[in-house]
């Protein structure tokens, strides 16, 4: 029962249902109702996303055993054999569940699934490269949801947003890594380029992605109940991680504002529904 619970934590649920969401959002301003497809999209991502995390925890046992020693992994809750087959199963699983949606999307489901893997095994220890791939696949998400509805088009926006809001957070993460990624002599940009140039690319992602978010509004995409709930419930606290990113901020502290950051990002997905003009 203990490793059962300890193999619930590693397949992530919170950031996972951050991914199911964005597959809600894309199949939802595609606007043709396919909702058994959406659905079927949906526990596909949730396999791909829990098998990616589970294969990433088994491959950074070490690592986290400096960052995050209360994971299940290092903290001996779940025995790297458990989690390795845990997330073999659930890449065949959702496999399967995209095989009955469409060939895109089986595609989709394919693509996602090695990148994530070779992201762990070899991209992960690279400058941006890794982060990039994070910040693709994640993105594709809403394309995903799209493409299961049968109108991906109107997710093309979402896709550029998204990717860069969440490159903007993989900056942060390296930041707040840097400890255990510099003990294990991994690549990222705040290990190799230093923690400042982190900040200033952080900086730069975050002022982007306000900018790719109220487009929408400019444009006249998006009905004015959209610009109100990202003026009021998204910027804020998005200035507000901004300001809190600092030298003097530990790595515990930087990783608390990349969960903040998070859930800001389900606060914009209410908006993007609420204001849809589908």
């Amino acid at each position: 029962m203990e490793q059962i619970k300890g193999l619930y934590k590693i397949s992530r649920p919170v950031t996972t249902l951050t991914g199911a969401l964005a597959v809600v959002l894309g199949g939802y301003v595609a606007g043709t109702g396919e909702w058994l497809n959406i659905m079927l999209a949906v526990l596909a991502t949730i396999l791909v996303s829990s098998s990616a995390n589970a294969w990433n925890d088994y491959l950074d046992i070490e690592i986290d055993r400096i960052n995050q020693p209360d994971r299940p992994l290092p903290s001996g809750q779940v025995s790297p054999r458990a989690a390795k087959w845990f997330s073999f199963v659930l890449a065949v699983a959702s496999l399967l569940v995209a095989a009955f949606i469409n060939l895109p999307s089986f595609l989709i489901v394919v693509t996602a699934n090695l990148l994530l893997y070779i992201y762990s095994l070899r991209l992960k220890s690279t400058v941006l490269l890794g982060n990039l791939t994070v910040a693709f696949t994640s993105a594709m998400s809403a394309v995903f949801g799209g493409v299961a509805a049968g109108n991906p088009r109107p997710t093309f926006w979402l896709f550029v947003t998204i990717f860069v809001a969440i490159l903007g957070r993989e900056v942060l993460k390296t930041m707040a890594d840097y400890e255990g990624d510099l003990s294990e002599s991994v690549r990222t940009i705040s290990t190799v380029w230093g923690r400042r140039v982190a900040r200033i690319v952080f900086y730069i992602l975050i002022a982007t992605t306000l900018v790719m978010m109220l487009l929408p509004y400019l444009l006249e995409i998006y009905q004015p109940i959209y610009a109100y709930l990202i003026l009021i419930g998204v910027f804020p606290v998005i200035i507000y991680i901004a300001f809190r990113v600092s030298r003097y901020r530990s790595g515990r502290q930087l990783e608390k504002l990349s969960q903040l950051m998070k859930y800001d990002f389900l606060f914009w997905f209410l908006a993007v529904i609420l204001g849809s003009s589908v």
